[in-house]
């Protein structure tokens, strides 16, 4: 299995150990790390046969406004952004993500915002017989996880979507 961490986390699997498939040919990641694991599938020529997504960085909601407040706040202060942002990411839990942190970077949190989650893109991996499972919480206070759940459907992927949980499910 390989997996790809969340904006500012990592090695943060074991919070989804409830759901992750162990093998070879998975590809899993969560928020921003799901980004990464469709990248790394799209441009890999190794078997994949599953790609789990743990509420993946959604934002083609989001106008340029948006975008650019989020990269102006967290430029302005950085700690504080993290923090509101963490807070966010564990919702309505009470979860400890100190020992995942990792120092976000300016580069990432953009990436994340302006990547542009495409039909077609999605559609290539399942063409490809790539399995895709889309995990989100109902009570998502990061992405619109509604407007990501009919999303993924009309691509054709396996979604779940789990009430009373947020973005770490």
């Amino acid at each position: 299995m390989r997996y790809y961490s969340g904006f500012c986390l990592q090695n943060e699997q074991e919070l989804f150990d409830g759901f992750l498939i162990r093998s070879d040919f998975c590809i899993c990641g969560f928020s921003y790390g799901a980004i990464k694991a469709v990248e790394y599938a799209l441009n890999s020529t190794e078997r994949i046969d599953k790609l789990q997504l743990f509420s993946p960085a959604f934002f083609n909601d989001k106008d340029d406004k948006y975008k650019r407040m989020q990269l102006m706040f967290f430029t302005k202060d950085k700690e504080s952004y993290i923090k509101n942002f963490l807070q966010n990411v564990t919702y309505p839990k009470e979860l400890d993500l100190n020992p995942y942190l990792y120092d976000g970077t300016f580069d990432e949190l953009k990436e994340l915002l302006y990547y542009q989650w495409h039909e077609d893109t999605v559609k290539s991996l399942i063409a490809r017989g790539i399995f895709i499972e889309v995990y989100l919480g109902s009570q998502d206070k990061i992405i619109d996880s509604t407007l990501a759940k009919e999303f993924f459907k009309k691509c054709g992927c396996e979604v779940y979507f789990i009430k009373n949980v947020g973005h770490v499910l």
